[in-house]
């Protein structure tokens, strides 16, 4: 029992530093120097929510075949607690019909999203299970946050429910945590790099979250550090000996998955 109030005070603390987070001032850091790779500048690439942080389109890049990952179908964003009626109008007319909410129930009892009419909303909590003292670091956003993302119980689970989706769904698909960084960071570039996207230009992606979210550097309250992203991708190779053997043992997608995956959303 006195675990569990641990973890549940430790996930407050989650919901409570992302909140702090968020008074942090839209596009005041420079973003980082653009790859070859990417075709869609930082303006074109944000929604244009008001209230909503951290919130654009996925695609945009330049795969290492030549292949254009197609914009318009997957977009990121943090919480949509906060979402003002012309935000959600936004992404009814951006056809988002599925949302992927990767916050623990913790966070979703500090904000409640607000979801866009027709749209189905998932919860895929990716660290619920993780042990209390990953819980406490998340306020750091470091190592263990970030390995936990594969060896969470649960954590295989609910990044590839989003990335399933993604595959398979018609409409456009929306995947968030509470910043819209960490967990919401990793699902994108697990995703850019199945689509064959060079390491520099996931990192960028990666990195544009202290663009969006007006972040300095080494502000990890409010923003993210290549360092962070680091840690997963090499727990990803020391739990499962590659990152591609992770897709194919960790969360489980099939060949045909990913075909279809690459189906959607190559051009």
């Amino acid at each position: 029992m006195r675990n569990r109030a641990v973890q549940a005070a430790a996930a407050v603390t989650i919901a409570l530093s992302a909140s702090l987070g968020s008074v942090a001032t839209a596009f005041a850091a420079d973003p980082p120097a653009a790859t070859s790779s990417v075709l869609v500048n930082t303006d074109n690439r944000a929604l244009g929510l008001t209230g909503v942080l951290n919130a654009r389109d996925a695609g945009g890049y330049r795969t290492v075949d030549g292949h254009t990952v197609r914009t318009g179908l997957v977009f990121r964003t943090g919480e949509l607690s906060k979402a003002t009626d012309a935000d959600l109008a936004k992404l009814t007319a951006d056809n988002v019909v599925s949302i992927h909410d990767l916050r623990t129930s913790y966070e979703q009892l500090m904000g409640q999203d607000k979801v866009p009419a027709g749209a189905t909303e998932h919860h895929d909590d990716i660290i619920g299970q993780a042990p209390p003292q990953v819980l406490a670091s998340t306020l750091s956003a470091g190592t263990a946050l970030y390995s936990a993302f594969i060896t969470a119980p649960g954590a295989n689970e609910g990044f590839a429910n989003v990335l399933r989706d993604i595959a398979y769904n018609p409409g456009g698909v929306l995947f968030h945590c509470t910043a819209g960084k960490d967990r919401t960071g990793w699902t994108s570039a697990v995703l850019l790099t199945i689509l064959g996207v060079d390491k520099d230009t996931v990192y960028y992606d990666y990195l544009l979250s202290n663009h969006y979210r007006g972040a300095k550097d080494g502000d990890m309250l409010n923003g993210v550090t290549a360092s962070a992203l680091d840690s997963a991708f090499d727990q990803a190779t020391k739990s499962y000996g590659s990152f591609d053997a992770y897709v194919r043992d960790g969360l489980k997608l099939t060949d045909a998955d990913i075909a279809a995956l690459k189906a959607k959303m190559l051009a």
